[in-house]
């Protein structure tokens, strides 16, 4: 079995919790017990801890993220999620001082809430960031909602910041799909531009298996267009696709095994410093 790093995972263990649908349609518990034993039989090492929504539009506190990593006996490395305000952006920066072994990278939710990367409030944050050599995700793409902003969630919306932060590591999430060739523009343009592969694969379609060749052709042909796939990351973006799904995409992808071995650890551990 091949190893592998998930580095887009979430949980919560709440009622409350945003994603419990999806874990009902793959037919998951959505608890960590069961997340690390995922990981455990798909040989996954390590994951990346995300903070999932909550109710009112709202993320699970980066506190429980981080006490969620802890009782995970060194599984799961926590990224913080950052919303657009100076007191949240103050206090991630807190958080991650505090917890500088710890924190791995910070996340904003493009498109969720509706602002834009160069939005001057995350200054500081990006600061730091590059300070630290800490990498941040961006959330771009499709949304889980209908209520979800697709004028701010689209991937090219990070080129000015790219181009203005050269030293700051930048994780496009989900591969901005549907606008696959984008991110492809992106990730061969910028050197610290990386794509993860999360979330793509919902299932429950009639057409599920022609979707999956379908993402296979467009992740595989991002690799073609990049000249190879020392940009792209695995993620499952655990409860909204499942383990077999997203490692049957990597396998789908025709690309050649050293290229899968770099998509499914060795990129995001250089990026993670795992």
């Amino acid at each position: 079995m091949p190893r592998v790093i998930d580095a887009h995972v979430h949980l919560s263990e709440r009622d409350d919790d945003g994603l419990w649908p999806y874990a009902s349609r793959n037919g998951l518990e959505y608890t960590l017990d069961e997340l690390l034993r995922l990981m455990m039989k798909n040989g996954v090492d390590r994951g990346l801890l995300l903070s999932p929504p909550i109710a009112e539009g709202r993320v699970l506190p980066n506190e429980e993220v981080l006490r969620l990593c802890k009782k995970s006996r060194g599984k799961l490395s926590p990224v913080l999620t950052v919303d657009p305000t100076a007191g949240k952006v103050r206090a991630a920066l807190k958080l991650a001082e505090e917890n500088r072994k710890a924190v791995k990278a910070f996340k904003i939710r493009l498109g969720y809430v509706k602002t834009f990367a160069r939005n001057p409030v995350f200054d500081a944050l990006y600061d730091y960031a590059e300070s630290e050599g800490l990498p941040v995700l961006f959330h771009t793409g499709d949304t889980a909602t209908s209520h979800g902003s697709l004028v701010h969630s689209h991937p090219l919306t990070l080129d000015a910041l790219a181009n203005a932060r050269e030293e700051m590591a930048i994780v496009i999430c989900h591969f901005g799909n549907p606008w696959f060739d984008d991110v492809a523009e992106l990730v061969y343009k910028h050197p610290k531009v990386y794509a993860d592969m999360s979330g793509l694969s919902v299932g429950g379609s009639k057409y599920a298996s022609e979707y999956l060749g379908w993402l296979a052709g467009k992740i595989s042909g991002a690799v073609y267009f990049a000249g190879g796939a020392e940009k792209v990351i695995f993620g499952t973006d655990y409860p909204v696709t499942t383990y077999s799904s997203a490692l049957a995409l990597v396998r789908r992808l025709k690309v050649d095994r050293r290229d899968k071995e770099l998509i499914l650890w060795r990129n995001a551990k250089k990026v993670f410093r795992l």
